[in-house]
């Protein structure tokens, strides 16, 4: 039993979602009391749940009664809790799901038979023609020679009329319907009488209602319709194109409800309510009542809550100042842009902005002849030996305990294996390739190591004590002042999907999940996060910037396309940091007036000028808004979680009210952007640095061809979070290589403009991450003091 409710959940299917509603009713079974644990910090009850996870039954026997009892109940709480989660995230893919195949069935059976038929008038012309002067002859006879192709070209023009809309549409109903009934019915109904679901918005209680309706009746048989006399909530899945399948006529001609297509208009429904958490379920933890997301003692800090965003208390000024901003900027476009070659806005088909391309930078001509002399001092690093010299001079690994509580291990042979760990997970070779190399420590002492030592917290301790080492062992005048911005991007690792996380990607075209990186301008990564191929890469972009946990602070964010939009630009806007796209299709962009009136205040700019920004929406919400953006800040539940209910499907007043701080937010930042190349460019060398990374991160991940093989979400972070400790590793030593050679006068005569600003520690032509693991604490890379080689 134990083991059970341990165990991760298998894939988005049938077969996953009734074990996991076992697991579920198991863990319920044990009936801990309700607030067991209120009064424990989150972080502590983390740290219980990990420690039991990791311990055997063997070891619980061993522990004091009071103990074992603590730690078991901490895990059945935690899970609890988990369990929930999972099988909301099935519910949300399993409809997905049956909608998807739908769609896929039919439109690849429509695609096989259609041929698409042209000169349809003139058919139609010789048609009338024949059948008027022949009308009592046979079509066979008449109708058929008159067309070129004969009887096959009028059976393909019947055929793409149904296949083009109405009849497509009925036809992908049809086909779902059936799908739903014959297989996945069963689990979605189980889930109801195990899900408890509610609804703070009024607007969501008829599906609340509806799924009541559908419990009641769930084993009611072959009964096509409800029964006359019964109230149907209808809710907005029962409108639109379902509106003339859930409801018919009987024979005697009365309107009534479809019994299986209400239910899957409802479950529908049920989906886009719980994505953007408008409904919510009880037990659940990261879709719980989005209430409990928020700080409770946000009322009785208010001003020091607005203090720590740094907003003004008075919604006024705060609009004020966005106001002055949006008024500056587009008055400087307006004025500038007869001088801009490389931006123009007037009326076009395509968008009203065209803006040329950047020309290439001048070219570093001596960043070779540097990196070759690290090669000639250094010769081929294993790449071990990068992440010991790491290790050694950073003391990253000097706080690492265990989970299950006291260790016996000796720090120097726990360090090792630590170590060993790390480079099998991160170079995706795993344990048992490294077990086999030059060193004394079996594949049975490491996995147990990895096991009760190495967490992803752990990891990502280690991951930040480097970046930190990093930053304090910089050369100030090699590399200037601290960088205060980070570039963000995601990257697609294809992994095993006997599991909920990984998701097939449409861009991508296979199975995996997304990486998503923020590095800072030195090419140091700061944070790390593993996505689903659909997730929103803005909620990862907000996240990493506010919760690194290094010690730098980030101001501005480059991202691409997908890591901005509009709730983006608000949501930044409110925590304080900017956020700088680069964004692809900058002709559709629209720049929002200030005030209605003023059409003719930037006559430059009205081809691409739209509506004025609703400031009385932002009035109206702004202390919700900062409600939120104090959530996201103090990290009382995820930010992912938070943004939930910052989506397209919301009608959420704050999602309105922070969508029009992001419109506002996006005018003035494309008005600099247009009229500034440094910004141009400057986000463009941002972005190229996370492409660097990803050109690294090939080659130390090279194990299994790159695919992350195995089945277990927890396994899938730390994979990643040993991938990051590992490119930190090298960033690291890569910077004191590159400050000896430096510190040399010959050697830094070299550096040209050119060759500074494209300078970077993020190379590895000398870095030789294959062949046999040789682990030799004694030998050291003869470098310079750098910052932290006293606590070898």
């Amino acid at each position: 039993m134990l083991a059970f409710i341990k165990s991760a959940p298998g894939n988005v299917s049938l077969e996953s979602m009734m074990t996991e509603i076992r697991k579920l009713a198991a863990v319920r079974s044990i009936e801990l009391p309700s607030g067991l644990f209120a009064d424990v910090a989150p972080k502590v009850l983390a740290a219980w749940r990990a420690r039991a996870a990791v311990e055997a039954p063997s070891h619980m026997r061993t522990h004091p009664r009071e103990l074992t009892v603590l730690l078991l109940a901490a895990l059945v709480y935690e899970r609890e809790r988990e369990i929930t989660d999972t099988l909301v995230e099935l519910l949300i893919a399993t409809v997905h799901r049956i909608k998807a195949r739908a769609d896929s069935k039919v439109t690849k059976e429509l695609i096989n038979a259609f041929k698409r038929v042209t000169g349809k008038e003139n058919i139609l012309f010789k048609v009338a023609d024949a059948a008027l002067g022949h009308p009592d002859d046979s079509v066979r006879a008449v109708i058929f020679p008159a067309v070129s192709g004969g009887e096959q070209t009028l059976r393909d023009l019947v055929h793409e009329f149904k296949t083009k809309g109405p009849a497509y549409r009925t036809t992908v109903q049809t086909t779902l319907r059936a799908s739903y009934t014959n297989h996945y019915r069963r689990g979605l109904i189980a889930l109801l009488d195990t899900l408890e679901f509610k609804s703070n918005n009024t607007a969501y209680q008829p599906v609340i209602k509806a799924l009541e309706l559908i419990r009641r009746y769930a084993k009611a048989g072959n009964t096509t319709y409800y029964p006359r006399g019964e109230v149907v909530p209808e809710h907005r899945g029962t409108a639109g194109s379902w509106e003339d399948l859930v409801f018919k006529n009987d024979k005697r001609g009365r309107r009534r409800v479809v019994r299986m297509v209400y239910e899957i208009v409802t479950f529908q429904a049920l989906r886009d309510a719980l994505r953007c958490k408008e409904i919510w379920v009880v037990g659940a933890h990261s879709f719980c009542d989005p209430e409990e997301d928020l700080p409770e003692d946000f009322a009785a800090r208010r001003a020091e809550n607005y203090a720590e965003l740094r907003k003004p208390l008075d919604p006024k000024d705060f609009i004020a100042e966005l106001k002055a901003e949006m008024r500056t900027e587009l008055e400087t476009l307006n004025t500038a842009l007869p001088k801009l070659d490389w931006a123009e806005i007037k009326d076009r088909k395509s968008g009203a902005i065209m803006l040329t391309k950047i020309g290439p930078a001048e070219e570093p001509r001596n960043l070779r002849k540097i990196k070759n002399e690290v090669s000639r001092r250094w010769g081929s690093v294993p790449l071990i030996d990068m992440l010991k010299e790491a290790v050694l001079r950073t003391g990253c690994l000097n706080a690492v305990t265990s989970v299950a509580g006291s260790s016996s291990l000796k720090p120097e042979v726990l360090a090792e294996r630590l170590m060993l760990a790390i480079h099998g997970y991160g170079t995706n070779t795993g344990i048992r390739a490294v077990a086999s190399g030059g060193h004394a420590h079996s594949e049975d002492d490491i996995r147990y190591v990895r096991r009760r030592y190495l967490t992803p917290q752990i990891a990502q301790d280690i991951a930040i004590a480097i970046a930190n080492a990093t930053f304090i062992a910089r050369d100030v005048e090699l590399w200037g002042e601290g960088t205060t911005t980070v570039a963000s991007d995601s990257t697609h690792v294809r992994a095993y999907d006997q599991n909920i996380f990984t998701e097939w990607h449409s861009r991508y075209g296979g199975r995996g999940i997304l990486i998503y990186w923020h590095i800072e301008r030195g090419s140091m990564v700061v944070h790390s996060q593993t996505l689903r191929a659909s997730a929103s890469e803005v909620h990862a972009m907000v996240e990493g910037a506010v919760r690194h946990g290094t010690t730098m602070k980030v101001e501005g964010n480059y991202v691409d396309s997908h890591g901005q939009s509009e709730i983006g630009f608000g949501v930044t806007r409110l925590l304080g940091f900017d956020l700088l796209p680069r964004i692809k299709q900058i002709n559709k962009v629209k720049l929002y007036r200030v005030e209605s009136g003023e059409s003719d205040l930037y006559p430059r700019l009205t081809p691409a000028m739209t509506r004025p920004i609703r400031w009385d929406l932002i009035e109206q919400n702004y202390d919700q808004m900062i409600k939120y953006a104090t959530a996201i800040k103090q990290g009382t539940a995820s930010t992912e979680a938070i943004l939930r209910r910052f989506t397209e499907s919301a009608s959420h007043p704050t999602y309105q009210a922070v969508l029009e701080v992001g419109r506002a937010q996006k005018t003035i930042f494309v008005a600099r952007y247009l009229r500034l190349r440094e910004l141009q460019r400057e986000i463009q060398e941002g972005l190229n640095v996370v492409e660097t990374s990803n050109g690294a991160n090939s080659v130390i991940f090279y194990g299994k061809g790159g695919d992350i093989a195995t089945n277990r979400r927890e396994e899938l972070e730390m994979t990643v979070l040993c991938l990051r400790i590992l490119q930190a590793a090298l960033v690291y030593i890569n910077t004191l290589m590159l400050q000896d050679v430096l510190t040399d006068p010959e050697w830094a005569k070299l550096l040209k403009p050119a060759d500074r600003r494209g300078l970077t520690p993020l190379f590895w032509q000398h870095v030789q991450p294959y062949g046999e693991v040789r682990l030799d604490v004694a030998k050291r890379l003869p470098l310079g003091d750098g910052a932290g080689a006293e606590r070898d």
